[in-house]
């Protein structure tokens, strides 16, 4: 029987590109039950336009915002499994909380940003920043020390993001990568596999990666199709 996956919060460097500081990292007592991502464009109504009737003709689009929504439960109450047995659930939390709290920026001492975080659960990622959390402490021992909490917390990434598809095969299995190292790309409509390898840099590799995908016409892809674009196989 597979090992169950286990949701974790992983920070990044403030490019958002390699994970840092593994001690920091937050594994999950409990997977959430759902997970809430939410697109918001930034409109604006450009300054003198419009029509005879007074409605604007075009509106501007900003860059937007991604948005990822999740709840997490801990609990002291029963058995722990992971690392040394706690008495105070905010000893668990805590390791959510360092996600929210702002770090002096070693580029400009006058200011400080919350690290940047990877919310990775299976095939799922989400990068971004910590927008918000709230902890709900429930349950209390005859001491006072709570012993199970809800944690409630909105990451965001301030541009649309298309979604990453982490590779959840076992070591061995198909390519042979090791699970969530070998992220896919879906493919938006209209798109061509020509298209996409030439947005990564890779145009002149296009027939060995749709060969390599088995994608029958390479001209006419399958809106969200997934690719894996490094994957290249010289076609036959």
């Amino acid at each position: 029987m597979p090992e169950l996956a286990k949701a974790e919060l992983r920070q990044l460097d403030p490019d958002f590109d390699q994970e840092i500081e593994r001690d920091t990292w937050a594994k999950v007592q409990f997977n959430p039950e759902t997970l809430k991502v939410s697109f918001a464009n930034q409109v604006a109504t450009p300054s003198g336009s419009g029509d005879q009737n007074g409605s604007p003709s075009r509106l501007f689009v900003g860059a937007g915002t991604t948005k990822l929504a999740a709840q997490l439960w801990f609990d002291v109450t029963g058995e722990q499994t992971d690392g040394e047995p706690v008495d105070d659930v905010r000893k668990l939390t805590q390791k959510v909380a360092f996600f929210i709290t702002p770090k002096q920026d070693q580029s400009d001492p006058q200011k400080f940003v919350p690290p940047a975080v990877r919310f990775l659960w299976g095939s799922f990622q989400f990068d971004g920043i910590m927008e918000s959390l709230e902890e709900s402490l429930e349950f209390f021992s005859p001491e006072g020390k709570p012993l199970r909490a809800s944690v409630s917390f909105t990451l965001s990434q301030q541009k649309i993001t298309r979604f990453v598809f982490r590779d959840t095969a076992p070591p061995g299995a198909g390519g042979g990568s090791p699970a969530g190292t070998r992220p896919l790309t879906a493919a938006p409509s209209g798109s061509t596999v020509q298209g996409l390898a030439a947005s990564q840099g890779k145009g002149k590799d296009w027939q060995g990666i749709a060969a390599a995908n088995d994608v029958e016409n390479p001209r006419k892809l399958s809106p969200g199709q997934l690719l894996d674009m490094n994957k290249n196989r010289p076609p036959g």
